[in-house]
């Protein structure tokens, strides 16, 4: 048998962007018999710990120069740069070994962002990622994203009240960027237009909006989890969940990768930029009446404008279809 070869494969945020690198650690792993090793942020080794396709897992805290004498002792035969910024550049430098490296297309989305002229490719990001492997002639398996949750992170059905324990949706209303969030009074407009048992996810500095929410619009909808859970608890409840509604953040690709229905809902960024819900059943919620849009590969901190038609002009005039059969 050929001996393995060995990769290094470069991401170092965010949760997203981690999630939607796993087709290309699984299919390296299983079609170019390869020994997976990847190197990211250490506040981000939850995503890859139980990740069976990865052998190792190499975690950056501060300082760069310990980790890269190391990384040159393991003799890795390839890099997969899949963050491809200035500290990958240098990682690759210093290990001088064959890379293949992912083209973010910046100047394309500065163009589309500055003067809305439009030369992105209609690809999902994770067939870019993909194409880093050709070379190994590993194939896209279309099986689409991975996420395993770790047993000790499984939030059981009956930890919920009684009203949500026989199905809820779950809608991650955190985000990293307040453009990419809804406004929390029309949060709670959306779940009053959602009208059934509904699990708010997100982080601790998510929690005054989700109390805000349940608030408005009664305990008998709303069970308010923000800061309660971890990630992969988190993560936990959307593989439980019967349909997610989320902002353009991180556990919407977690709802694709257990295969969820996906009403993805997007302010100041476009699904143009290829990051939409990959290889799952979605529906887009967003403003396409504004020539201000997208004002942002990421987001800002407030509307540039002003105005924020984005978010404050969505429509909600959409049917729920998974909702019907439940109620």
């Amino acid at each position: 048998m050929n001996k393995p070869i060995k990769v290094l494969i470069l991401r170092f945020s965010s949760i997203g962007d981690i999630v939607l690198t796993t087709p290309v650690i699984r299919c390296l792993k299983q079609q170019a018999n390869a020994e997976v090793h990847y190197f990211t942020k250490s506040k981000f080794q939850f995503l890859l710990a139980d990740n069976p396709y990865v052998d190792k897992v190499w975690l950056l805290d501060k300082d760069i120069k310990p980790i890269i004498k190391q990384l040159k002792a393991e003799k890795f035969d390839y890099i997969i740069d899949l963050h491809a910024n200035i500290r990958t550049l240098r990682i690759k430098l210093a290990l001088g070994v064959k890379a293949f490296s992912f083209d973010k297309l910046n100047v394309l989305k500065w163009l589309l962002t500055t003067f809305k002229v439009d030369y992105l490719p209609d690809i999902h990001i994770v067939d870019r990622y993909m194409e880093t492997l050709e070379a190994f002639n590993v194939r896209n398996d279309e099986r689409g994203l991975d996420y395993f949750v770790p047993y000790k992170d499984n939030v059981e059905m009956n930890w919920l009240p009684a009203t949500h324990q026989r199905n809820f949706v779950a809608y991650a209303i955190g985000g990293q960027h307040n453009t990419k969030k809804l406004p929390v009074a029309r949060m709670i407009e959306l779940c009053r237009k959602i009208n059934f048992p509904i699990v708010l996810l997100g982080g601790p500095e998510d929690y005054e909006a989700g109390e805000a929410i349940r608030l408005a619009v009664g305990d008998h909808l709303i069970v308010n989890t923000c800061g309660k859970y971890n990630f992969n608890q988190s993560a936990s409840l959307v593989q439980k969940s019967l349909i997610v509604f989320s902002h353009d953040t991180g556990l919407m690709h977690v709802a694709a990768a257990f295969k969820k229905k996906v009403y993805s809902i997007w302010g100041n960024t476009i699904p143009g930029f290829g990051m939409y819900p990959y290889k799952t059943v979605f529906e887009v919620l967003e403003n396409n009446n504004l020539k201000c849009k997208p004002c942002s590969k990421i987001g800002h901190k407030e509307c540039p404008q002003k105005h924020f038609k984005c978010m404050n002009e969505l429509s909600f005039d959409f049917p729920i279809k998974e909702l019907r059969a439940n109620n």
